[in-house]
């Protein structure tokens, strides 16, 4: 019998590791010089929780047997925090970050989907506004920069005010309205039955994508009630802000009204982070503002709004592929003792090399049998420098292989 991972799992060897290291530790240099703390919560939660904002389907839930409580792992990590923060935290804002892994359910297996992934992202907690906003999406910004990353857009939405634009439509055809405008689908509007002012109206939602200012332009001369022109006004804010704080590296920024979540979660901005590819257009990162949530888990359903993001950790792997590390680190040494009973002699000298200010690799030779040729060519196969060749009475030469 062969044994391999289960389906829609796989297993990180050294180099995978380093690539997703080399990822991780840029991001969270990020993080850190915004001043965002890390975050580590349950992987496992019950389902109540995993459901509560509603931003996933029960279905998408890889379920645990257990004793009489109904348990998941966590396919993302925003209601857990949001749970952990309402239970344990009372003064705000907050500013957490998180790397985890998550699980996602996947009827195709390992050959069409994983089940496992990789995330890292921020919530900040109890902040509202333009500039909270602003702050989030500017983080987003730092992280890709800091990977390199060129040539990639930022779409910008409103949920709020995409779903009062959906008002008018009569609710047994509005949830598919609102499906058909997320998909782009032009045919499914034609084809359902509506009005021609309400058909109007869905391709005209359907089409506010372009430059920023110029869809600001065409959203004002709709007929807009006041609290649609206030929400448009804090989209220009939001606008405003961001265009005068991205640097030359900065993404295209593109206003898309007809970015719109098939579930009820955002309350405020949401976005995505899209890269052009060869074949397709691949979505490393995403989030938004859900004002809902905590209260949600608060014992006394006290609400504190929230925004954040998250980046996709595989995605971003593939599109980064040619400019990640290619093999492991490397040794500095290679301690060799030169006789069997030198072998505490030769330890006793690696922990010294080890215990240097910098870090510094040191490998010891495990096998005594092996010949001075063998060795250096292990050396020189695994890149190693130096070799130490230690003698029972603690005498050490040094050869180096550079």
């Amino acid at each position: 019998m062969t044994y391999q991972p289960p389906t829609g799992g796989r297993d990180l060897f050294p180099v995978d590791v380093a690539q997703k290291r080399w990822i991780e530790d840029r991001i969270e240099a990020v993080f850190q010089r915004w001043s965002y703390q890390r975050i580590i919560t349950s992987t496992v939660e019950s389902i109540d929780t995993l459901m509560a904002g509603g931003a996933i389907r029960q279905s998408d839930v890889i379920e645990l047997n257990s004793r009489g409580e109904r348990l998941g792992l966590r396919p993302e990590l925003t209601a857990s925090i949001a749970r952990a923060a309402v239970t344990r935290i009372s003064n705000y804002p907050q500013r957490l970050y998180y790397h985890a892994n998550v699980f996602r359910q996947s009827s195709t297996g390992s050959q069409g989907g994983q089940q496992e992934g990789y995330q890292a992202g921020v919530e900040l907690l109890g902040a509202s506004g333009s500039l909270a906003d602003a702050e989030v999406l500017l983080i987003m910004t730092d992280c890709l920069e800091a990977l390199g990353l060129k040539d990639w857009h930022l779409l910008l939405s409103e949920a709020s005010l995409t779903s009062s634009f959906l008002a008018p439509f009569p609710t047994g055809v509005r949830e598919q309205v609102k499906v058909a405008i997320a998909a782009l689908d032009h045919v499914a509007i034609e084809t359902l039955p509506l009005s021609d002012e309400l058909r109007t109206l869905a391709l005209t939602i359907m089409n506010l994508r372009g430059e920023p200012r110029t869809i600001l332009t065409k959203v004002s001369q709709l007929s807009l009630n006041a609290q649609q022109q206030e929400i448009v006004g804090e989209l220009k804010n939001l606008v405003d802000l961001l265009e005068s704080t991205f640097t030359e590296s900065a993404p295209q920024l593109v206003l898309d009204l007809s970015l719109m979540q098939t579930f009820e979660y955002y309350t405020g901005v949401v976005f995505e982070a899209v890269v052009r590819t060869e074949h397709t257009c691949e979505v490393i990162g995403q989030g938004g503002r859900y004002d809902n949530l905590l209260s949600l888990f608060h014992p006394e359903h006290a609400s504190y709004p929230g925004v954040g993001f998250v980046l996709n950790g595989e995605t971003l792997q593939q599109i980064l592929q040619p400019q990640l590390p290619t093999v492991v680190a490397e040794s500095d040494w290679l301690v060799v003792p030169t006789t069997k009973t030198a072998a505490a002699a030769a330890i006793t000298h690696a922990q010294s090399l080890r215990q240097t200010d910098t870090l510094t690799r040191v490998e010891l030779s495990l096998d005594p049998s092996l010949s001075e040729q063998t060795l250096r060519q292990f050396a020189s196969q695994r890149k190693i420098t130096n070799i130490a060749w230690v003698s029972e009475q603690g005498g050490v030469h040094v050869e180096s292989l550079s």
